[in-house]
């Protein structure tokens, strides 16, 4: 079996609110209120971050702190392809999800023959670019980032050289550009998204499993669909942000969205999921605490943390 890893990436840059670089340390917490010792059975690497920046006017308005979002991005994927080399099983506990873009660079960077699945367990999209995002934040951007897309057919902004310069960067972050195709990634819960980014959806036939199709077909079915669809691929990669879940359970995430799916549901899921042998990859991003209440994110993500270590343990 392989060694599992926690790569912990404490980044808010890319977010709109402040607090989700607490995300992993609130996690922590979590575990030592359980009396859990996961988190000294498992080695861990902490990712260097930028979060000085957020200090710093934000610079473009349509990719605020492009820059800093770059150098984590960098970070990102060389943790996560030496922790692959190492033959190891990277879990990245991440801020922002921005930092999704690196993680998936890392993975086709460890292998870059390979096909990437994606499996996206998420309110939102995160398929803006810097010429259609209405925030500017770059945490609704990783996915554009690794289909190398533009949606340029649906351009609102118009974001200057410099700024342009560095998405190009982003996009062909390990010299592979695109990371993914539109046919190889699957969206569960998704319910929060803006015009721009439906209009790929639908361009691409991509395939989404709504919050109520988990909940009328179950957790197994759509667990069964949903790897059956990426069975073409070689790899899979499953990002899990925690407004995946409703928000009724937690306010402890930066956008939560009515709707979602619960925490059982959530945790049922990606148990099933990750018993795949072709997942390599695991994240969970969005944990965060100054939105919450007695740390109930943070402890439900926990306990859904532990259920998947388990099936990997």
């Amino acid at each position: 079996m392989k060694k599992i890893r926690f790569i912990e990436v404490k980044s808010e840059i890319a977010a709109g609110t402040r607090g989700a670089s607490m995300g992993p340390d609130a996690i922590k917490v979590a575990a030592l209120d359980y009396g859990s010792n996961l988190f000294k059975k498992i080695d861990a690497t902490e990712v260097p971050n930028e979060n000085k920046q957020l200090f710093d006017a934000p610079g473009s308005p349509y990719a605020k702190r492009i820059k800093a979002v770059y150098a984590m991005l960098e970070r990102v994927a060389n943790a996560v392809k030496n922790s692959l080399k190492g033959n190891e099983f990277p879990i990245v506990l991440a801020g922002d999800h921005s930092t999704a873009a690196g993680t998936i660079s890392g993975i086709r960077m460890a292998y870059p023959k390979q096909r990437l699945g994606v499996i996206w367990v998420d309110a939102h999209a995160d398929l803006h670019s810097p010429w259609t995002t209405p925030s500017g934040n770059m945490h609704g951007m990783p996915l554009a980032a690794v289909l190398n897309e533009d949606n340029a057919s649906n351009k609102m902004n118009r974001p200057d050289k410099e700024t342009l310069e560095w998405w190009n960067k982003i996009k062909k972050l390990g010299n592979i550009a695109p990371k993914l195709d539109y046919k190889d990634l699957v969206f569960i819960a998704l319910r929060d998204t803006e015009p721009e980014e439906t209009y790929l959806l639908k361009k691409h036939k991509v395939k989404v499993f709504s919050t109520s199709e988990v909940k009328r077909n179950g957790v197994e079915k759509i667990a069964r669909d949903t790897l059956a669809h990426l069975n073409h691929c070689h790899l899979i990669y499953i990002s899990f942000d925690v407004d995946s879940m409703d928000s009724s359970i937690s306010k402890g995430t930066g956008t939560p969205v009515r709707n979602g799916i619960t925490e059982k549901e959530a945790g049922s899921l990606l148990v099933r999921l990750i018993q795949n042998e072709k997942v390599c990859c695991f994240e969970i991003a969005e944990v965060n605490p100054t939105l919450d209440k007695e740390n109930l994110m943070a402890e439900n993500t926990f306990e859904i943390l532990q259920r998947v270590v388990s099936q990997l343990a």
